[in-house]
């Protein structure tokens, strides 16, 4: 369903006036805005007809967006509307009124509930034949105001008519036409035809094979406008639109039950009831049991997101299709042997999918066994068009059903969108936990719980023996030991669970939790208790530290802090003493008395004394009642321990200021509290969830500096042009209310549109569904400004974009340019010439030929700006390849500042002429080969696309091999498809193969891509970035992906990677962070905020990549605001996701890390083709997951968490989830 766009609504009352629902925020148009209604029509003597003569009419449009269809404006609903494409005027609605009328008036609707006032400019047309119109009445604005009714009564001569047609060229509140009524008056004249043709004769049908042949007989029409055909149903959908034949054929497979019937229609639209149906019944076995419905399904390989699970899914618009080349497996396994005499296969039956054939072998394994026996050899099977089902006859016991093909005519792999099984489960046992209770059954916290099931053996074999695991509030508190069990046999077994604090918990136990017996069925295993286990508080005091807070919060090393405690007394008496309550941070100790504490009440102690900041942090333990004088009802519960980091995120020059904590005069844009999934959506792609609307003149945005500043950096959107491409308007700068200067945003590198989450799906052509809103603009002031002066941005009369959205400001004091270093030999030598407009490639690249030559020993940018048409590389002498990809080697560049030298293009890399290395990556930035020094400059891409619009790129700002002795430092990249790509395959040029080794990056500043920021590719090891600051990214902002195309896959595996010390903001598309395989990779030190989508960290085997192995540290970090929906909300992430999705994901420790404020879970462990085992999750903290769980293991999921010290709180589905169908254990 389509959101309700953020400017669409206001609110009705001032309480209201500032909260977003369901993507909604108020926007209210001041009276001076408003345009006067134009002046009536003269009266033409004709009074309007009690009838309106267009009420449930049929209509047409120029288009619509999502689900406001044309409808709407006949439907006499004046809540419901019509909207047209966006951003993409004229527009138009018309309405046929069946046969040419006398009409003289025409009334057009808005809403009226939460709509603010608008204009539209728009004329009335008519015709007699609905494709020649003239006008009516020309075009003239219309204001459409809540207050009178949102009306536009429009008056003009009386004319006859059979078509009316409302065309739009302008709306000031949306860029669309809207209408929610279209309503016509007059005098009449010939009544429309109303009336509609008799139901068709009686339907029959007859088959041959696979072709159904209906035959009905004629219906006849009364109403005026003539019999014009027939409408054939199947299923109850529309499948053809016929002329006045009596005959249609339809071809279905010979195993599918299908249903049909007709409707006759006439020339004014009006249909027939329905004929009677028909039914062709199938020649499946009625009896037939898809016994792979829900079951585990594994692969060989994936291509992209069209992994296993799409195959049972139980959606034909998804599937799997292999990877790499043929034979290629796809397996389903069934938990047990079952009997089966058929396999059905099936793809897509939309007609996109044309016909093709698929080699395909069926295969199965016993349950005792570990081979795999051919069950049906290779055979071709045609998939028909329309159709698109193969059944393949099948008569075996089997455990696991494999298909394995060998050829697809229709696509490079094998591709499956569900895989059905028919059979029945063979003799074997079946364990199910019938009941689940508890002694005693009102226990108190000091009252020990006994915990006991009944299992049960339903199955028809013997069952051996096994354990069953007890689970409070979703985790496992112990065990207990099954013996055997006779087939029907059941037996009682129990736990002592210890005492509990006081709370509810759900029950719930699990039969055979490793999956050690063979069972029927392996998904009925668990049972949880119809009601929870509560546990009643026990009388006296109780004390309880709840929470630790330094400031400041995020010490530098050195610093001095001080904290302070809450403690509560959670009892139902008070302490009724002074109790001590001690911090250790480190190996300092700091304690502070604390006066006599009321039951139930909660008190922040000021701790005495204070802490000085050591590297890398200390962990930090609360003791409330450090010396026992208090006798408590509970004694275990008094101490609470986090860790401090100190030096989370980048050490970067600016201090950023967010619009909506200014002060403002302009519309708060503000995520509904779901942060509901949708398009258009600035609130969701904003700092914090949060940004500013300036509609009006004289609206603006206020900001204090708490910092010396000479420069500023303005996130924005402004609109797009009608067409596509972008505009330019500026905006006044006032500093202490002086007017400082204008600035000029653009939006020609933003507004990417459509409503696919498909990485190149996307377009700069203009649609409803747009992505990518922001981009940034920057300046150097003419001085520097102390802390406390006041920064506004205010639009005046001279500022013409219809709105401005500002999300955040960053100030910085920016030093002047820096002196030619000695040893260094300036660009300007070879020719180049700063602030010119023409090209410097050639000078560069002579002066870095030179360099890499020993002529020079540093090439040298000054400061200002230089353009760059052509990447900078080394000539291949051999010519290899389509594209010259040698990078450059033994180099060092420096620039005067990134705010001071500058590299930018003003040509997209797919409108370069010659010269250009590979399209990908473009005609700007370096291409590197190993042994490369580079600091101090800016790079400023021309991209605007990652791919699409035909052959569109958005080119990469640095590239290549980078092999050994290369640092990268203090370099700006924007407005690239990817900031850096680190790494080549290795069959690009075998001879030149050498991996980033030793790779470093730092004060990197990369902002506004349309995929990665920067990405270790290809083998890179013993790599870092660090110190750097990430923001609106279109894909991972930092990954490291262990791909398989290098040298030796047991050698050239990622490894020794880290990225530490970062700063990520507002990735609009994927992850912060992303490690897919390799070992010894480590995440530390990072701040994450505000993903769009995906999760702040991912871990996943997705892409392919070369096996995990060792371990994989995330540690240290601080999450907010991450994970999100994708794909249309086919998948959800929590903001840490572990997604195994073709491999095993193992050595994985996540540790003292904060997550706060998840769109979805804390943590998620996903489902897929292979475990996650012995995941070690220590001194975390967990608070506020929107949406989800503190952490979730989904159904299908394999592995295990040990959890220490992990603190959960305010989870909207619960602290800890484990999904039916699971087979992931989380140990607290």
């Amino acid at each position: 369903m389509r959101r309700t766009n953020l400017f669409r609504m206001v609110a009705a009352t001032a309480a209201a006036a500032l909260i977003a629902t369901a993507g909604a925020t108020a926007l209210t148009n001041p009276a001076s805005a408003r345009p006067a209604d134009p002046a009536a029509a003269p009266n033409t003597g004709f009074a309007p007809a009690a009838t309106n003569l267009a009420q449930g009419r049929p209509t047409q449009e120029s288009g619509h967006a999502d689900v406001y269809d044309s409808s709407k404006v006949v439907d006499g609903n004046a809540g419901s509307y019509w909207e047209s494409v966006n951003n993409a005027f004229p527009q138009w609605v018309q309405v046929d009124l069946g046969s040419s009328q006398s009409v003289n008036q025409v009334i057009l609707k808005l809403p009226t509930s939460g709509w603010g006032t608008r204009t539209q400019t728009l004329s009335v047309r008519g015709s007699t034949d609905g494709s020649s119109f003239t006008d009516l009445v020309g075009s003239q604005t219309y204001t459409f105001n809540p207050a009178s009714g949102s009306t536009a009564t429009i008056n003009f001569s009386s004319t006859s008519t059979r078509y009316v047609r409302i065309t739009i060229t302008a709306n000031s509140g949306w860029p669309a036409g809207q209408l929610s009524e279209l309503e016509v008056y007059g005098s009449g004249g010939t009544t429309p035809d109303t009336t509609a043709p008799s139901v068709p004769g009686t339907l029959s049908h007859s088959t041959s094979g696979s072709t159904i042949t209906l035959n009905w007989g004629a219906s006849t029409d009364s109403g005026g406008s003539g019999l014009a055909g027939y409408n054939v149903y199947r299923g109850g959908s529309l499948i053809a639109t016929l002329g006045t034949v009596l005959t249609y054929q339809d071809t279905q497979p010979a195993t599918a039950t299908v249903s049909y019937y007709v409707r006759a229609r006439d020339g004014a639209g009006n249909l027939s009831g329905n004929s009677n149906t028909v039914t062709r019944t199938g020649s499946n076995p009625p009896a037939c049991t898809n016994v792979a419905q829900g079951k585990s399904m594994t692969a060989s390989g994936s291509t992209f997101s069209f992994t296993p699970d799409k195959a049972n899914d139980g959606q034909l618009s998804t599937y799997w299709e292999g990877a790499a080349s043929y034979p290629q497996n796809l397996t389903v396994a069934l938990g047990a042997n079952h009997s089966i005499s058929g396999v059905t296969v099936k793809l897509n039956p939309d007609p996109s999918w044309g016909t093709r054939t698929q080699t395909i072998q069926v295969l199965g394994r016993d349950q005792a066994s570990s081979a795999y026996t051919s069950l049906v050899s290779a055979a071709a099977y045609q998939f028909a068009q329309g159709s698109n089902v193969v059944t393949i006859p099948v008569t075996a016991t089997t455990a696991d059903v494999q298909l394995r093909f060998t050829g697809n005519t229709g696509a490079p792999s094998g591709q499956v969108a569900e895989l059905e099984v028919c059979g029945t489960p063979a003799p074997n046992p079946d364990l199910v936990v019938s009941s689940v209770t508890w002694s005693p059954t009102s226990p108190s916290e000091v009252s020990p719980v006994t915990l006991s099931a009944v299992v049960q053996n339903i199955g028809s074999a013997a069952a051996g023996a096994t354990t069953v695991n007890f689970s409070l509030a979703g985790a496992v508190v112990g065990n207990a030991s099954v013996g055997t069990l006779a087939a029907g046999a059941s037996t009682t077994v129990s736990f002592n669970a210890g005492t509990r604090p006081m709370g509810s918990y759900a029950v719930s136990a699990v039969v055979d939790p490793a999956n050690t017996i063979v069972e029927q069925n392996n998904g009925n295993n668990s049972f949880t208790a119809a009601s929870p286990l509560v546990v009643a508080q026990a009388p006296g005091p109780d004390l309880q530290v709840l929470s630790i807070a330094s400031n400041p919060p995020n010490p530098a090393v050195g610093a001095s802090v001080t904290f302070t405690v809450t403690v509560r007394n959670r009892g139902t008496t008070a302490t009724g003493t002074t109790t001590v309550t001690r911090l250790v941070a480190g190996s300092t100790t700091l304690n502070t008395n604390t006066a006599s504490i009321a039951a139930g009440a909660t008190v922040t102690v000021a701790v005495s004394g204070t802490w000085t900041a050591t590297s890398g942090g200390a962990t930090i333990t609360a003791t409330a009642d450090a010396t026992n004088v208090v006798a408590e009802t509970n004694e275990t519960n008094n101490a609470f321990t986090q860790s401090i980091v100190v030096g989370r995120g980048a050490a970067v020059p600016y201090v950023s200021y967010e619009a909506e904590a200014g002060r403002y005069q302009g519309t708060l844009l503000e995520a509904d509290p779901l942060r509901t999934f949708g398009h258009t959506n600035f609130a969701s792609e904003s700092s914090g969830r949060k940004s500013v609307r300036l509609n009006s003149t004289g609206q603006f945005v206020e900001f204090t500096s708490a910092n010396q500043a000479n420069s500023i950096v303005v996130r924005n959107s402004i609109p797009d042009a009608p067409g596509g491409g972008g505009i330019e308007a500026t905006i006044s700068l006032y500093v202490n209310d002086v007017f400082s200067r204008k600035l000029t945003l653009s939006s020609k590198h933003s507004w990417l549109y459509g409503n696919t989450d498909g990485p190149e799906a996307l377009t700069n052509t203009p649609q409803a569904d747009a992505r990518r809103l922001f981009d940034e603009s920057n300046a150097l002031l003419a001085q520097s400004y102390p802390a406390g002066t006041r920064f506004k941005l205010q639009r005046d009369s001279g500022d013409t974009a219809s709105f401005y959205v500002i999300d955040m400001i960053d100030l910085e004091q920016v030093a002047g340019p820096a002196s030619q270093p000695a040893g260094c030999t300036s660009i300007t030598s070879y020719g180049a010439v700063p602030n010119d407009g023409l090209d410097d490639t050639a000078a560069i690249q002579r002066a870095v030929t030179d360099d890499q030559n020993g002529v020079i020993s540093c090439v040298w940018i000054p400061a200002g700006q230089w353009r760059q048409e052509q990447k900078i590389l080394t000539d291949d002498p051999l010519n290899r390849g389509m594209h010259n990809q040698v990078g450059i080697s033994n180099v060092t560049i420096r620039g005067a500042g990134m705010w001071h030298s500058q590299l930018y293009t003003l040509t997209e890399p797919q409108n370069v002429v010659g010269g250009i290395n590979h399209p990908h990556e473009g005609n700007f930035g370096f291409d590197i080969d190993k042994n490369t020094q580079i600091s101090d400059i800016a790079i400023f891409g021309s991209g605007r696309i990652r791919g699409g619009d035909g052959n569109a790129e958005g080119g990469v700002g640095l590239n290549g091999r980078f092999g050994t002795g290369t640092k990268i430092s203090n370099v700006w990249i924007e407005h690239a498809n990817v900031g850096v790509w680190v790494g080549r395959d290795y069959d690009n040029i075998p001879d030149l193969w050498g991996p980033a080794d030793g790779l470093e990056f730092s004060g990197m500043r990369i902002r506004n891509t349309y995929a990665d920021g920067i990405n270790f590719s290809n083998g890179t090891r013993n790599s870092r970035v660090f110190n750097s600051s990430f923001r609106t990214t279109g894909d991972d902002a930092l990954a490291v992906w262990a791909n398989p195309y290098v040298k030796d896959r047991n050698v050239d595996i990622a490894h020794d990677n880290h990225f530490v010390n970062n700063t990520i903001q507002l990735p609009w598309r994927a992850n912060g962070i992303a490690i897919y395989g390799g070992y010894d990779n480590s995440i530390e030190n990072n701040l994450i905020y505000d993903t769009a989508n995906y999760p702040g960290i991912m871990l996943a085997t997705d892409h392919d990549p070369l096996p995990f192995s060792g371990t994989t540290l995330i540690a240290n970090n601080g999450l907010y605001r991450t994970g999100g929906a994708f794909w249309n909300e086919d998948q959800e992430f929590g903001a840490i996701t572990i997604f195994p999705a073709t491999r095993d994901i193992v050595g994985v420790t996540i540790r003292d890390t904060d997550i706060i404020d998840s769109t979805y879970d804390g943590i998620q462990f996903k489902n897929g083709g292979g475990n996650i085992p012995n995941v070690a999750i220590t001194n975390v903290r967990i608070d506020k997951s929107v949406n989800g769980a503190g952490i979730l293991a989904m159904s299908g999921a394999r592995g295990n968490a040990n959890l220490t010290n992990v603190t959960i709180t305010n989870s909207a589905d619960g602290n800890i989830v484990i999904q039916p169908g699971s087979q992931f254990v989380i140990t607290p």
